[in-house]
């Protein structure tokens, strides 16, 4: 079957295909730059479809259905006059691509830079980033990740609203835009990944549900009614979803998805939507010859999410893995409300670098039931970890940063607890040279009700967290432009200082031979006192290993009861003077009979031995 949407044929020809069972007749009505309607001709299962003449690259367009209301396109490309506006005709032939032999980037390399498009610079566009991708590049980022940039109501919103699946949203540079900075990211090296919201779209021009059974009230999510994936015509409604994925990576050059929120998309089908999807993604992989990833935005604990598909799983990458975030962000903030009352021991970080889950089939005192099952069986490389991320610092009440909540050597431990664990590393945009801006939620709804509504649901959602503050109005402009990073920051002080020490520990994570295998079989890791954890890993290829000792108390900490015999080398210390730490007296080389070692309060040590 022919793509959704409006497909430029050449020749100022154009396919239109929509999904309409609601409607006994659709039309399409050109807008400009030629006036014309034109009947669309019913096929089965409720798609409408035909061909037109004089229609060009831009032209806009509405479907008229059953002669009376006009609409957008379901599937638009664009929507250069907003969610309310006209469609427009896209030609994807017309970008000329030079990222002719990218293969992608192998899993084992991805680190994550989590971007949003908005705040990111003071432009807020595609183009805006293209300047920092050889900055970006030189920290050690391989992979960034855009949060959603489809279609969205007004000119600032996280992407979370969005409306148009397929289309790419008009502020930020449109298509055209978003293609320049994906194929600059491949020349460089760079893979990019799109974060795609496939288990509820935004509430301001929605019009799916005028058009077909996209929506089901048999279930209920956080946003409403669920999206329809097993009851009637769900079929059509998978098409949909799937095809979006599909659409990113052929017409965009995309490497990936992180798909938001993936336990919110219920299906009780046979075959469920996130196993149909990762299938066709890696199908379309093979045949493009180039790797493209599928990660699952998930708080459920399933490993089901990323077994393969002949264990009975889903068959994704990666998934995200919030017990390390959370364990972490508790050991160095001692905040306990809201879900941070499951975590708050040396334990809970300890069994979470050794497996990634913490709630692996446990009880949960915040859930109140028994939350998770065993990750054992996935490999290292299928979890995503973090120390800040777009909905841990932007879901506070005010949106600080851990740089606001902690010191400035808590900031520097937190970030080698992550970086050097064998998961995939996510660093949130700023949070390499601590980043001063707050990221807090804004939106730009034209809808009154709905921006009163989507204010007052912001204070209402923090009563379980004795968060200070009063939460800033989203729709209120200056909550986004307190948003915009100063990147210029990571020039001075102590932001340079964080800079370098995110830099470092990416070299060593790249070039120290135990710390490049992602392998949790190949680490060793111990509890020493309430705050102190020591971790080994080693490499089945090279005979070197490591030794990393965290301290997370406020006072010195000895290690030296843990490091195995050997000729050991000093790697890192956080504490060391270098690294804007006040100093410590560890030697450069450890010996058998000189393992005196003390860590000073808040803070990290890498040794090496061969």
């Amino acid at each position: 079957m022919n793509s959704l949407g409006a497909t430029y044929l050449g020749d100022n020809r154009c396919r239109f295909l929509v999904w309409a069972p609601k409607r006994e007749k659709v039309e399409v009505h050109v807008l400009a730059p030629h006036e014309q309607t034109v009947a669309l001709q019913p096929k089965r299962r409720g798609y409408f479809e035909g061909v037109m003449e004089n229609v060009s690259p831009g032209s806009t367009y509405v479907y008229r259905l059953d002669g009376d209301v006009e609409r957008p396109d379901p599937a638009s490309k664009l929507q250069p006059e907003g969610v309310h506006g006209p469609s427009a005709v896209v030609d994807p032939a017309a970008f000329e691509w030079t990222d002719r032999g990218w293969t992608g980037v192998r899993q084992d390399d991805i680190v994550i830079y989590e971007l949003h498009v908005g705040t990111f610079s003071p432009e807020g566009t595609f183009d805006a980033v293209i300047p920092h991708i050889d900055g970006l590049r030189d920290l050690g980022i391989t992979t960034l990740e855009l949060l959603p940039v489809a279609q969205f109501p007004g000119e600032r919103n996280w992407g979370y609203d969005g409306a148009y699946l397929y289309g790419v949203q008009h502020s930020y540079g449109g298509p055209e835009g978003l293609r320049r900075l994906v194929d600059a990211c491949h020349v460089r090296g760079m893979a990019v990944i799109l974060d795609v919201v496939h288990n509820h779209l935004g509430p301001e021009g929605n019009y799916l549900g005028e058009y077909g059974h996209y929506f089901t009230n048999h279930y209920r999510t956080p946003w409403g009614d669920a999206i329809n994936m097993d009851g009637p015509h769900s079929d059509e409604v998978k098409r949909f979803f799937i095809e979006n994925a599909i659409y990113w990576v052929r017409e965009y050059h995309l490497d990936g998805f992180r798909l938001d929120a993936t336990d919110r998309i219920i299906d009780e089908s046979a075959t469920h939507f996130l196993k149909a999807l990762s299938t066709a993604v890696h199908e379309l992989s093979g045949q493009l010859g180039r790797r493209v990833w599928t990660i699952a935005e998930s708080d459920a604990n399933d490993a089901t999410w990323i077994l393969p598909t002949s264990l009975g799983g889903y068959g994704l990458d990666a998934q995200w893995g919030d017990d390390f975030h959370h364990a972490l962000h508790v050991l160095v903030t001692s905040e306990s409300s809201g879900y941070y009352r499951d975590f708050g021991t040396i334990w809970h970080l300890a069994k979470s670098f050794s497996q990634n889950f913490y709630y692996d089939g446990v009880y949960s005192h915040n859930r109140q039931r028994t939350h998770g099952n065993s990750p054992r069986a996935a490999h290292a490389r299928q979890f995503v970890v973090a120390s800040q991320n777009h909905d841990q610092v932007g879901n506070r009440a005010v949106g600080e940063r851990l740089s606001h909540l902690v010191s400035f050597e808590s900031a520097k431990l937190a970030a080698a607890a992550y970086l050097l664990s064998p998961y995939l590393p996510l660093i949130f945009m700023g949070e390499e040279y601590a980043e001063t801006a707050p990221f807090q939620y804004f939106t730009s709804h034209t809808d009154p009700d709905l921006a009163a509504a989507v204010s007052k649901g912001r204070t209402e959602e923090f009563k379980a967290f004795a968060w200070d503050g009063e939460v800033p109005d989203p729709q209120d402009e200056a909550t986004f432009q307190r948003s915009k990073l100063n990147r210029e920051l990571r020039h001075e002080g102590q932001h340079r200082t964080m800079y370098a020490w995110y830099r470092e520990l990416l070299h060593c994570r790249r070039e120290l031979p135990a710390l490049a295998e992602l392998n949790k079989d190949a680490m060793e890791v111990t509890v020493l006192d309430s705050q102190l954890l020591f971790v080994r890993r080693w490499s089945d290829s090279d005979s070197v290993e490591v030794a990393m000792a965290f301290n997370f108390s406020d006072a010195d900490a000895a290690a030296q009861r843990l490091i195995p015999p050997g000729m050991w080398r000093k790697i890192l210390a956080s504490s060391d003077d270098q690294w804007g730490g006040p100093g410590n007296s560890i030697p450069d080389m450890l010996a058998d009979g000189q393992m005196n070692v003390t860590l000073p309060p808040c803070s990290m040590l890498l040794l090496e031995r061969s």
